[in-house]
C-alpha cells in the first residue's frame, strides 16, 4: 500500500513507518526535525526507504499535493510536550493541522485515515475502567485540542473511512520519554513523589502498532472510536520496581509529598513559558505520579481483535536493551 505517516519522525511514528516498510508499503512521512531524536529517526527511516518530507500539518497546500495516490494515512503529528509555547500553537497543530489533513485525504480519495488521539481526553482520574464512552474532560490544553480534532475526524465519517485511536502511554525502543526514569533508576537518584498508587496502562510500541494495522484493515473499525493499551496495568510503585530490577539496582524508600511539587510545577510555568523557556518541571510531568487509569479492552478486542502481547516486564527488558545499545544507559 501507498502509506503516508503524519508526525513521522516522531517516537510511535518513526516505528510505525520502519514495520510498514517491513510488510513492503511504500512510506511517505511528513515530520520535523527540531531535536536530535527526530533527526536520528529521520535517518533511521530514510534508510530504510522511506520518503521523508520536513514540513507541517499546518502546510495546508503542500499537504494536497503529498497525499496524492495515497492509499492509507495514519495521522500522528501533534503539538503535544512543548511547555514554553502559546497555546495557539495546539490549536494550529492538532486542530487546524487535523482538519488540513482531513480534506486533503478527502481530496485524494484515501481509503482509510487512522487518527491517533490520546487517553489525554478523558483528564484526570476516572473511577473503574474507563472506556470508550467513559466522560471526556481533558484538563490541560494538549488534551483540549486532541479532543477537538476527534471531533472533528468524525465529522468526517461521511466523506472518509476513519477510525480514532485513543492511546495510553506508550514505551519501547525507540521512546525517549522514559530514559530520564531509566537514567535515574539506574544511577540510584530516583525517588518517589506521592504514595505511588495511581495506576499506569502502558502499551508497548510493538502491541500498538499491531493495533493500529487492525485499525487501518479491520472493515468494522471505520467510524468507530478505540482505546489501545497494554498487556496489565501497574502501579508506579509496581513500574518504577520492575524498571529496577531489569537493571540490578533499587528504589530508595525516601518519598516526597505531592503537593509541593505540583506547586512549584505551576510557578515555573507561570514564569518561564511566557518567556518561550521549557519549564524543567510542568503539571504534566507530574501527572506520571497523579493520575490513574485502567481501561478496559472489550471494544478493541471485540472489534479489532487486538490483545497485547509484551507484558510490562518483557517490554522493559527489550526497551533496556535498546537504551544500552543506543549508549543512553
Amino acid at each position: 500500500m501507498n502509506v503516508f505517516i503524519s508526525g513521522g519522525t516522531g517516537f510511535i511514528g518513526s516505528r510505525l513507518a520502519l514495520k510498514c516498510l517491513e510488510k513492503g508499503d511504500s512510506v511517505k512521512v511528513l515530520g520535523q526535525e527540531n531535536n536530535p531524536a527526530e533527526a536520528e529517526n529521520k535517518q533511521l527511516i530514510e534508510a530504510k526507504g522511506a520518503e521523508v518530507i520536513l514540513a507541517s500539518v499546518t502546510d495546508r497546500e503542500r499537504l494536497f499535493e503529498l497525499l496524492q495516490g495515497i492509499d492509507l494515512v495514519y495521522h500522528l503529528a501533534a503539538a503535544q510536550h512543548e511547555a514554553n509555547v502559546p497555546d495557539q500553537v495546539f490549536w494550529d497543530v492538532n486542530v487546524t493541522g487535523t482538519k488540513n489533513i482531513l480534506e486533503a485525504s478527502v481530496s485524494a480519495g484515501v481509503k482509510r485515515f487512522v487518527h491517533g488521539s490520546t487517553i489525554g481526553v478523558y483528564g484526570s482520574t476516572l473511577e473503574g475502567n474507563v472506556d470508550e464512552q467513559s466522560p471526556l474532560k481533558p484538563d490541560n490544553i494538549y488534551g483540549i485540542t486532541k479532543l477537538e480534532g476527534e471531533k472533528l475526524v468524525l465529522s468526517f465519517r461521511q466523506k472518509l473511512p476513519v477510525v480514532i485511536i485513543r492511546i495510553s502511554e506508550t514505551y519501547g525502543p525507540g521512546d525517549r520519554r522514559l530514559l530520564k526514569l531509566f537514567k535515574a533508576i539506574k544511577k540510584n537518584l530516583f525517588f518517589m513523589i506521592g504514595n505511588g498508587e495511581n495506576i499506569h496502562h502502558l502499551i508497548y510500541v510493538d502491541d500498538l502498532i499491531q493495533g493500529l494495522f487492525l485499525a487501518a484493515t479491520t472493515k468494522e473499525a471505520v467510524g468507530n472510536v478505540f482505546v489501545l493499551a497494554g498487556k496489565e496495568p501497574l502501579t508506579t510503585t509496581e513500574m518504577v520496581r520492575a524498571i529496577a530490577q531489569e537493571l540490578g539496582t533499587s528504589i530508595p524508600k525516601f518519598r516526597a509529598p505531592l503537593f509541593p511539587f505540583i506547586f512549584l510545577a505551576i510557578m515555573m510555568e507561570k514564569v518561564l513559558r511566557p518567556l518561550g523557556i521549557q519549564p524543567p518541571l510542568h503539571r504534566r510531568r507530574m501527572d506520571f505520579f497523579k493520575k490513574s487509569f485502567l481501561f478496559s479492552q472489550e471494544k478493541s478486542l471485540k472489534t479489532l481483535g487486538f490483545v497485547a502481547q509484551f507484558s510490562f516486564p518483557r517490554g522493559v527488558s527489550e526497551t533496556a536493551q535498546w537504551y544500552t545499545q543506543m549508549g543512553y544507559l
